[in-house]
């Protein structure tokens, strides 16, 4: 599954789910789309940072014993708040399955963190192994994969817990 941020010609916007992102080019293509305010089908992706995920950092040093003071909480990035807004709305079967589909990403699959479009680029070019990965990657990136012909995906990538 894959969220879009669209936008009609009139600039409303709003957020739309795809199996896949030729899911979303076909259905764009033969006008399948419209916008909720106004009915339009003339329908373009609108610029969107989606937060792919971030797994932990291997070979981090252990946190010291006793820290001096107490770190303040991190506060969560606009992203991070939009998804959570959005899992807080979606069916439990929904994120239920989209926790699944996390699960056997990380278990099946190398998490390369910002290095993701370098990556598949060596895989897709054969200077590297083929292999699953999964990482972040900025906007301009993901189009700049898309144009090479680079195949690849974008995950609502959830956060666990309640």
């Amino acid at each position: 599954m894959i969220l879009y941020r669209l936008r009609c010609r009139k600039g409303h916007e709003f957020d739309s789910w795809f199996k896949d992102s030729k899911a979303y080019e076909r259905q764009e293509k033969r006008s399948l789309i419209g916008c909720p305010s106004c009915g339009d089908s003339k329908i373009e992706r609108a610029l969107m940072a989606p937060r792919i995920g971030k797994g932990s950092k291997r070979g981090a040093e252990p946190p010291p014993e006793a820290p001096a003071a107490p770190a303040p909480a991190p506060q969560p990035s606009p992203q991070e708040q939009q998804m959570a807004a959005l899992t807080r709305e979606m069916p439990k079967e929904l994120r239920e399955a989209l926790l699944q589909v996390r699960a056997e990403v990380e278990k099946n699959c190398e998490h390369v963190g910002g290095n993701f479009a370098e990556e598949a680029r060596k895989i897709h070019y054969g200077e590297s192994g083929k292999r699953g990965i999964y990482g972040e990657t900025s906007d301009e990136e993901a189009e700049a994969l898309a144009e090479e012909g680079i195949e690849f995906g974008r995950l609502p990538w959830i956060p666990r817990g309640n």
